[in-house]
Parts: structure tokens; C-alpha cells; sequence
């Protein structure tokens, strides 16, 4: 069993190993204070909706597509039992997607490889990056790139680890050892959403749209001005006293300062935050279901998520996946890679007309075809056929004439075959008996 848990997070003060200027302190205190206010970490970006729909997409969307494993230089598929079942508990989309949450929040995924007494990897168990902290030593042949991680257990232990124990996954980085955390980078501009949701959410939780003064003909003590204050707190604060009407007396009456939300531009700062986050992750806008600045409908959005697909997903999140498993989980000679075909894949009418110019060429089988489809192969050495034009010849020439008394050999089959056909039906008393050379 894994000496690492899940979720479960001890606090990095009970380790002794962890100085208290570690920037782990901050998780522990709820993250960095931004100057919007709001402390920022990776647990609580979430509470954004922007960023967790955006985690949600990259992680939901890459753990979901299948992986499958090819031996090197043949492209022949092969079989993986620790990537179809990396787990005692996790489904292989559970798992992965964890991993990829890790990576989105905090820069890097972290999983331990459990070994069987051979040596062989049998299980995989996913760790919490604020558990680990990874350093380098010089290279040594046990430990061959000279990294090494400290990771802290359940029980607050902290163990040393080498790549023999641990699969790391950095993501975009500079010092070539571990990851930034997106989160961190961006702080300010998630920090700045989170401000404004939250303003949001106390202008409208206070009734009034603006604040205002409450005047009196006459001086007030605290206690009187406090009083008043709640009497009108009461009547139109909160959104249960929406359209109530206040009855003040001693002659107070209530004048607001009136501050247009679009002069503030309120809302548009929010949705500036949205384009924000969607470009920190590398999201489009409409997959964060943010459409009032694109297009919604037909060959517009197509051209977008395959561009995603493209220039962010694939070579982002999906390519480093594939050849770190292939570099430390697969054995030697084969090779991990995603089946993107789902996500790159046209309309129908436009797969049609590729599949339709590939069949014709002789580019692709039925087999092929059907396999780009998800559909099962056809059985026997019909569907693995590669076809070609009967009339291949270089433009300008008569494939059908007699070069030199050689018809090409499809054609002189052709006819040899209608001949024999012609003469069987003529024997058996048919109506060619007018026609005696068969012709």
C-alpha cells in the first residue's frame, strides 16, 4: 500500500524539514495575500468559476481520450496491464485526471510507483504536490539524474525518494526541476476575480445597489445614530426587504451617493477576468461558456476547438504525458501516445469526402477507415485491402492501347474473362448462338 494519501494534507509545520519562510507556510495560512485583498492558493482558485471550469476541461477532456501503446518503428498496438489498471481503488480516467489537476494547479504531478519484489511496477498512487519538495544532488549510479524528493506521509514522516519511486510531471518551467504553478503566477489577476465576485456578492447581499447618507435636523449620540442605522439596515437590507418601504422619523432622510456601476465598469472588469484566466490556462473563451465576443455556431467554433487541440492541449498537457509514461512505465521498444482522431475529426460531410479521396488513392483501407470511426474492423483480408484507379497512367496517354501488341494486364484479364463467360453461355444454347466469334 501507498505511505501517501490522496487528499488528506498535513499541515507542513509539524515537519521540522520544512523552514517556516518555505512558501508552504503561505498554503498553510490559506495562500499569498494579493493586492486585491484575497489570499490566493491552488485550493482556493477553485471558488473561482472561471478557473475550475478551465481545470475541469483540461483534465476532464485529456484523462478521457484513449491512451493506447505501440511497439517502436512497427506502429503495432500492444497491451499495458499497469495502464488499464494502475490502481487498487482509481479507475485509469480517475487517476490521470488527478494527475492532470495537479499539474493545472500547481505545476507538476506527482505519482508513486509501488514495485512488485521483481522489480516490475504494479500499481500506481497519486500524491499531493504540496507534499513533496523536489532537490538535486550530483548523479550517482543509483541515482542517475540526481533528483530527489522529499515527500511527507500520512503520518508526517518525511521519506527521500529517486525517480525509481516517483513519476514527476513538470510542467512549463525554467529551472529544469519542477514546474511553475499557474496559480501563483496569475495570483493577482485570479485574486482581482475573486475580489470582484465577492464585491458582488456584498452589494447585492446589502439590498441597495449604491450607499448613501442618512440625515437628521438634529445632532445624534452614537447610541441614537447606531439605532437609526439598524432601523434602516433592517427595513432594506438584504434581499428579503427588496421593494420595502422605510419610515424614518425625527426628521432624517436618506440621500445616496450614487456611483454608476458602468462608470466603474464593473461588469467589464469581471469579464475581462474570465478572458484572463482562459488565456493563462490556455482555454478558449467558449469552452468556458463565455461566447459575447465569438461566434457560437458552425465552422467558427469547429476551427477553434481544433485549434486548442492543436497549439495547446496536445503539445501542452498531452504530449508530456506520453513520453514521460513511455519513458519510465513502458518497457523498451514501445511507446505510449493519445488517439486524438475524436477531437481533431471534421463534420461528416467533410470526413466523408477525406475518407472517400484516401480510399481512392489507395492511401487508406476500409480497416483504416473504420478504425479513425471507433468502429470494428471487417474480418477477413477485404476490409486490410488497399485499392487503386483502374486507369493510373501519366496524363496524355491511352492506358487501353496497344503498346507494342502488351495490353496492360488489368485489361487483358478484363477481357479474357469476358470471353470465357460469352463462350460458356453460347454453349449452353443461349441467344449469342448469331454471334459465332463471340464478340
Amino acid at each position: 500500500m501507498s505511505l501517501f494519501g490522496l487528499f488528506e494534507r498535513r499541515s507542513p509545520l509539524e515537519n521540522p524539514a520544512v523552514p517556516l519562510t518555505d512558501a508552504s507556510l503561505l498554503d498553510w495560512m490559506g495562500g499569498p495575500h494579493v493586492e486585491a485583498g484575497v489570499q490566493v492558493s491552488e485550493r482556493s482558485a477553485l471558488h473561482m468559476p472561471a478557473v475550475w471550469r478551465s481545470v475541469a476541461v483540461i483534465a476532464g477532456v485529456s484523462s478521457a481520450l484513449p491512451l493506447h501503446t505501440f511497439k517502436t518503428g512497427t506502429r503495432d498496438r500492444t497491451t499495458s496491464a499497469l495502464l488499464d489498471d494502475p490502481h487498487p481503488e482509481l479507475t485509469p480516467l480517475e487517476l490521470w485526471r488527478l494527475a492532470y489537476v495537479h499539474r493545472v494547479l500547481w505545476g507538476n504531478a506527482y505519482v508513486q510507483k509501488l514495485r512488485a519484489p521483481s522489480g516490475q511496477i504494479k500499481e500506481l498512487w497519486p500524491v499531493t504536490p504540496d507534499r513533496v519538495q523536489v532537490d538535486r544532488e550530483r548523479p550517482s549510479e543509483a541515482n542517475p539524474s540526481g533528483k530527489y524528493f522529499w515527500v511527507t506521509d500520512d503520518w508526517g514522516e518525511v521519506h527521500r525518494l529517486t525517480p525509481r519511486e516517483i513519476l514527476h510531471i513538470p510542467g512549463l518551467g525554467y529551472d529544469g526541476l519542477t514546474g511553475c504553478s499557474p496559480v501563483r503566477a496569475a495570483a493577482q489577476g485570479i485574486g482581482l476575480a475573486q475580489a470582484a465576485e465577492l464585491g458582488a456578492a456584498k452589494l447585492f447581499g446589502r439590498g441597495n445597489m449604491v450607499a448613501g447618507v442618512l440625515q437628521t435636523e438634529q445632532r445624534l449620540t452614537k447610541e441614537q445614530a447606531d439605532a437609526l442605522k439598524a432601523r434602516w439596515q433592517s427595513k432594506v437590507g438584504g434581499i428579503e426587504n427588496a421593494h420595502e418601504v422605510a419610515v424614518l422619523d425625527s426628521g432624517a432622510s436618506f440621500q445616496p451617493v450614487t456611483m454608476p456601476l458602468k462608470d466603474a465598469q464593473f461588469l467589464e472588469s469581471r469579464e475581462f477576468q474570465i478572458a484572463e484566466v482562459a488565456r493563462m490556462f490556455g482555454v478558449p473563451l467558449f469552452l468556458l461558456m463565455e461566447t459575447a465576443k465569438s461566434t457560437s455556431w458552425g465552422t467558427g467554433l469547429e476551427q477553434q476547438a481544433q485549434g486548442w487541440v492543436t497549439f495547446d492541449l496536445a503539445p501542452t498537457w498531452l504530449a508530456p504525458t506520453e513520453q514521460r509514461i513511455t519513458k519510465e512505465l513502458l518497457p523498451k521498444g514501445e511507446y505510449a501516445h493519445y488517439a486524438l482522431q475524436g477531437l481533431l475529426r471534421g463534420d461528416s460531410s467533410a470526413r466523408a469526402t477525406f475518407y472517400r479521396a484516401m480510399r481512392d488513392t489507395g492511401v487508406m483501407s476500409a480497416n483504416d477507415i473504420r478504425s479513425l470511426e471507433e468502429l470494428p474492423p471487417i474480418p477477413g483480408p477485404e476490409g486490410d485491402t488497399y485499392l487503386q484507379p483502374t486507369y493510373m497512367a501519366p496524363l496524355g496517354s491511352n492506358p487501353l492501347a496497344d503498346n507494342g501488341g502488351d495490353l496492360p494486364a488489368r485489361a487483358a484479364a478484363l477481357m479474357a474473362e469476358a470471353r470465357r463467360l460469352l463462350a460458356e453461355h453460347a454453349a449452353q444454347g443461349g441467344d449469342d448462338a448469331h454471334h459465332p466469334d463471340g464478340s
